[in-house]
């Protein structure tokens, strides 16, 4: 469940669903306010309701201010193996009798640590490792004893359910899946009770299907492992530097006891937006979030991130040196979602390389064929701190790096040097326009784009005012920008090389 996407190299070519969506002209808020009720409970959770009576659904979608950039150290990845543990259902679901279940639980916790205690040893004693592990292992058999398998996705399924998953991202996570509107009682009853009264059933089985996840997007993928390399050296000191699903060691040495702490301190129901868009009765789906949600407690507010990335001194280089596609990166420190700069940097992104006629696109595939795929893209790995603004190319076979890298810096010399045309912008801004405009045409993409606007801006409205800035980007704006970031001492540079058996790089 880290991204429901198939593969990271499409994630990169598709429009993130973190960054602000740009929605239709802001003539239409009135219009679009009259079908939108917000209000906040008691506790802090905040609801935003969207009548939308085209079909007897409703699209749920929980979103959670807090991504892996919040962890702390040693604990990457915990965002995502807490958002693992939200779907093991609660004291009552997803087992037979949870007091018992949960005594089981804990020893267990209590022998995973002494067993970390002595793996992490300088010198570990082999044969107590086997003794520690061998308890752990009876603990969690007697605890599995209690569990009902999958009890909580079951039941919603069985009730109508489609689209049951969840994200963990660098800057938050969300839980999501429609259902039949006569069901949203159903879904007040099972979402209050799996945050109000949680549970680590299954936590270190659980852990296992992360630790392949990681195999299969990560380790196996050679995309992962530049994106995982490009990110731990373009920063330094904020947490973009570390990857969603975790450092492998932090994965282990994690526990229950661990998982708790995180749960406490950063879901608080001020950090929740719920959107529910569909054939609904606002004032019915107040009552029912009364009903169910106000018995959350109320928590201090998650803690701020306060680490600021330090200006970067120099170009920054790698090379991952394997068999598999080559594959060149580069990327610059920008600013975050809410920066005036922002869009406009999104604006040149597209000007390189949103479709065929784009510069990168037209000279690399087109004309040169030097190049298989293009791609730009601002805001990675997050935009809620300051994210960066990268391009990647896959070269053609027998196409040297240097030369992909030297096409990069002329058409970038161009843009900073000649600025770009206003036909160029126009194309960029109108299929950027309609792109994000199509998010309005489901209730997923309604309740997904109204959560992030009101966690990013503030407000829910912000979908809206933020076409404006759109509109308001001059070619002179993209000019100042391009030649402000892009610029050699805020370069990272990573890549993909294949090398002979000699050690000498190749071509591909």
């Amino acid at each position: 469940m880290l991204k429901n996407n198939k593969s990271i190299l499409r994630l990169l070519l598709a429009a993130i669903i973190l960054l602000p969506a740009h929605l239709v002209n802001a003539q239409n808020l009135e219009t679009f306010e009259q079908n939108v009720t917000e209000f906040t409970l008691d506790n802090g959770l905040h609801f935003i309701i969207v009548e939308r009576n085209v079909a007897p659904v409703a699209h749920f979608f929980t979103l959670v201010d807090v991504g892996s950039a919040n962890e702390p150290v040693g604990r990457t990845g915990i965002a995502h193996i807490y958002e693992h543990m939200v779907f093991k259902g609660s004291k009552t679901i997803g087992t037979t009798n949870y007091e018992e279940e949960v005594k089981y639980i804990d020893q267990m916790d209590d022998a995973y640590k002494a067993w970390l205690r002595e793996y992490n040893k300088f010198e570990p004693d082999e044969e107590k490792l086997d003794e520690l592990w061998a308890a752990f292992q009876e603990l969690q058999e007697k605890a599995g004893e209690f569990v009902v398998n999958n009890e909580f996705t079951q039941i919603i399924e069985r009730e109508g359910a489609s689209g049951v998953n969840a994200f963990a991202s660098t800057d938050a996570t969300g839980y999501f899946y429609s259902l039949p509107q006569n069901k949203a009682e159903l879904w007040f009853m099972l979402e209050a009770d799996r945050f109000i009264n949680p549970v680590m059933r299954e936590f270190y089985i659980e852990k296992d299907v992360i630790y392949e996840e990681r195999r299969q997007r990560t380790d196996s993928n050679p995309f992962g492992r530049l994106l995982e390399e490009f990110a731990s050296t373009a920063y330094s000191a904020h947490p973009y530097k570390n990857p969603i699903v975790g450092w492998p060691s932090d994965i282990r040495n994690t526990t229950i006891a661990d998982t708790w702490e995180y749960h406490d301190k950063f879901y608080a129901p001020s950090s929740f937006t719920i959107t529910i868009v569909g054939d609904v009765d606002p004032a019915e789906m107040r009552r029912l979030a009364e009903k169910y949600f106000n018995p959350m407690e109320y928590k201090d507010p998650a803690p701020e991130l306060l680490v600021e990335e330090p200006e970067q001194r120099g170009e920054r280089r790698f090379v991952i040196e394997e068999q598999s596609q080559p594959i060149y990166m580069e990327g610059y420190h920008t600013v975050n979602n809410q920066h005036p700069d922002y869009q406009a940097l999104n604006l040149l992104a597209g000007i390189l390389t949103n479709g065929r006629t784009s510069r990168l696109y037209r000279k690399m595939v087109v004309e040169d064929q030097s190049a298989l795929q293009v791609g730009a893209q601002n805001g990675y790995p997050g935009s809620k701190y300051q994210g960066m603004f990268i391009k990647f190319v896959i070269p053609n076979q027998g196409v040297d790096m240097a030369d992909v890298e030297q096409t990069l810096r002329d058409e970038q010399k161009k843009i900073i040097e000649e600025g770009v045309t206003e036909e160029e912008l126009e194309r960029v801004r109108t299929n950027t326009r309609a792109g994000l405009v199509r998010t309005l045409t489901s209730n997923t993409g309604i309740a997904r784009t109204l959560a992030f606007a009101h966690v990013n801006g503030g407000d829910w409205r912000t979908a809206f005012t933020d076409l404006e800035r759109l509109n308001d980007v001059t070619v002179e704006d993209i000019q100042r920008v391009a030649e402000t970031y892009l610029k050699k001492s805020n370069r990272t540079v990573g890549m993909i090389q294949n090398v002979q058996d000699d050690g000498e790089m190749v071509s591909n």
